[in-house]
């Protein structure tokens, strides 16, 4: 199953065997760096950025860093376009894209985008410190979502179900943590109710050979469907009794909470975030460094040679579904005990399709979905600062930014990006 999106033409090459060319990646380069050039270069408006590294509050103090638009457009457009010439020379040769090309292009658009928006804000400053650990917690739910997806695929099942698992959570950590006033309830009635619905794709996938994309989408829609309808009918009519969870405190580390930037993100976080760092570092460790991660992508890749030398094929995929199930409970739980203490109808609002986004643009790896969800949870926290500051882009293109550097991501940037082989296709043991 192909998720990206791509141009391609195949051509032989001195030795008459044919080579496939995408051109996608050049083209979406190119088409960005006109952007660059004529928005941020051209459209400069002529005047200074300003970024506050501390607040004031902090015992480390840093001097702001101005920067002016039009020194940093132009040269932000130059660099862009150096970099879409020098792939389309890379796809003509039939090589590939060097691997720095892509994180140095995002960051050298996003620097311009943000010195270019900002020094044309009605408030031409922003506390830069705050812009990214504010994007660091609002990507916590899509890296535990991403997570969930990576356990899933590496495995085989493709788990378009990501949305309904932290829908699902969600509302059970609100429920249960609104009636027993626990947060450790709540955190386990959401890895519960989260559960529930990876066991549910993982039996009709699996045990039934459902279609996997399909069993997926039913899912989405029976959670959203069931979660409204218990909101409406017990929560809405006793909201101090089923709707009012406590909420995680933020647990702060002296000293290192006070770091500049790093501080915030690190050393500055509730227990769920703490657990998020850690879930990255285990799937990581888990996938790659031992013998179960090993059969678990082997199982993915090639699910007959598994079977071969003992692996029990499906009985793997179904417990690595319902793991995935854990993981995306405690994403759920962010969302009721940190974010908001309460729950709202469909709150989660496709948060688990960028998740699932987030997983492709980073190749099934648990680093690489975790610094894509990042790109994605940075783009959602900007939307909001940017509307606050009072821009000239129009706030209804910054609501629709996450979805945009979501298609973008995937559609073009991530270039030729594969599956493991076996992923979505049932197994059935001769």
């Amino acid at each position: 199953m192909s998720h990206a999106l791509a141009t391609r033409n195949t051509e032989p090459d001195s030795t008459g065997r044919g080579v496939v060319r995408s051109w996608a990646a050049p083209i979406t380069y190119s088409l960005l760096g006109l952007v660059a050039l004529l928005g941020f270069a051209f459209g400069s408006p002529h005047a200074e950025a300003r970024f506050r590294i501390t607040d004031g509050s902090q015992k480390i103090s840093v001097p702001d860093l101005v920067l002016g638009t039009t020194f940093v457009g132009w040269a932000g457009a130059v660099i862009l376009l150096g970099i879409a010439a020098y792939s389309f020379v890379l796809v003509r040769a039939g090589r590939k894209l060097a691997r720095w090309m892509l994180p140095v292009f995002a960051a050298v658009f996003v620097i311009a985008f943000l010195v270019w928006v900002i020094g044309s804000a009605n408030t031409p400053n922003v506390y830069l410190s705050g812009l990214i650990a504010g994007s660091f917690t609002l990507a916590i739910p899509l890296i535990f979502g991403s997570l969930s997806g990576v356990l899933c695929e590496r495995a085989g099942v493709i788990n378009i179900a990501i949305e309904g698992q932290l829908l699902a959570g969600a509302f059970c950590a609100a429920i249960v943590g609104s009636m027993t006033g626990s947060l450790i309830a709540g955190v386990l009635a959401a890895v519960v109710g989260s559960v529930l619905v990876s066991m549910v794709l993982a039996v009709f996938a699996i045990k039934y050979l459902v279609n996997q994309v399909i069993v997926g989408v039913v899912l989405n829609v029976l959670v959203a469907g069931l979660t409204s309808f218990f909101f409406s009918t017990v929560m809405a009519a006793d909201a101090e009794k089923f709707n009012a969870p406590p909420s995680f405190d933020v647990i702060r580390i002296p000293l290192l909470a006070d770091i500049p930037i790093f501080g915030p993100i690190f050393f500055d976080q509730t227990i769920l975030g703490y657990g998020m760092y850690l879930a990255v570092f285990l799937v990581w460790f888990g996938l790659f460094k031992t013998r179960w991660g090993l059969r678990v992508r082997a199982v993915g890749e090639h699910p007959k040679a598994a079977d071969t030398v003992g692996i029990k094929v499906n009985a793997l995929r179904f417990w690595n579904v319902v793991l995935a199930g854990v993981v995306a409970g405690l994403g759920g739980a962010f969302f009721t005990l940190v974010t908001s203490s309460s729950f709202n109808k469909e709150m989660t609002a496709g948060q688990g399709f960028i998740a699932l986004a987030a997983l492709i643009f980073g190749r099934w790896n648990p680093i690489g979905a975790f610094f894509a969800a990042l790109l994605f949870g940075f783009s959602l926290n900007l939307s909001f600062v940017l509307t606050i500051l009072g821009t000239p882009v129009p706030s209804q293109f910054m609501q629709m930014l996450p979805y945009a550097v979501t298609i973008f991501a995937v559609a073009g940037l991530v270039g030729k990006s594969r599956p493991p082989a076996s992923n979505g296709i049932p197994y059935v043991k001769e």
